[in-house]
């Protein structure tokens, strides 16, 4: 099975998108700010991998709960595989993240409730992925993960979306009082910003479907071999 322009434009998108963000954002002329000066342009990498992870996180979520609600082990196949890539772009976050922490701030990790939080909620999506490897029986594997899934969620929710904005020492922005927001956002960074997020919100659904396309085959193979 091919590639076909009717079927697949949104991966085509997703490419277009990606190539346009990275080529332009490096070559635009972006605002002169305080302290980050072209450093401002890693909003388009480093800002959009949180972005993109928040959505592969919300797929499982939303996964988990089909999942319980049917118990169709497709939903718990769907839930790994978008945890999986989350934390892929999770941990590219943190690369940028502690990079341009360290152009900023002299160090690339400080005691900040947003880093720290990020931290917290990356592990705790890790023991997600310990605890699936931990279990043999599929169904009871599907259940007890389902549930640590909401459960992982709602600390993403509490560590990165709550506790820094109401810390009075963060340095993030739109955290702990500070008044740099995303909307304030000058309308240049805007026409970079918002295509790359949705470039790599679907490359991100595009390594979904891969992923459970190659394991889809693979158990397949595995059913040949108990068979034969």
């Amino acid at each position: 099975m091919g590639f076909t322009f009717k079927k697949d434009w949104w991966k085509f998108l997703g490419l277009a998108l990606i190539m346009y963000s990275v080529i332009v954002g490096l070559m635009m002329k972006v605002p002169d700010l305080d302290m980050i000066h072209q450093s401002i342009r890693n909003l388009f990498y480093h800002v959009v991998m949180w972005f993109s992870m928040m959505v592969m996180f919300i797929i499982g979520l939303v996964a988990s709960i089909r999942y319980l609600s049917s118990f169709d082990m497709k939903f718990d196949r769907l839930a790994s595989q978008a945890v999986n890539v989350g934390l892929f772009y999770g941990m590219l976050g943190i690369v940028t993240g502690m990079e341009w922490a360290n152009f900023t701030w002299g160090t690339p990790w400080t005691n900040d409730p947003q880093l720290n939080g990020a931290a917290v909620t990356i592990l705790a999506y890790f023991a997600y992925l310990v605890l699936r490897s931990s279990l043999d029986e599929d169904h009871k594997r599907a259940r007890i993960a389902s549930v640590y899934n909401i459960f992982a969620f709602a600390l993403l929710v509490v560590f990165i979306g709550i506790l820094p904005r109401i810390a009075n020492n963060s340095l993030h922005p739109a955290a702990g009082g500070n008044a740099s927001t995303m909307a304030s956002l000058d309308t240049s960074l805007r026409i970079v910003f918002y295509p790359a997020i949705i470039g790599w919100i679907l490359l991100g659904c595009w390594i979904i479907q891969l992923r459970l396309r190659i394991a889809d085959i693979r158990n397949r193979l595995m059913e040949r071999g108990i068979q034969s």
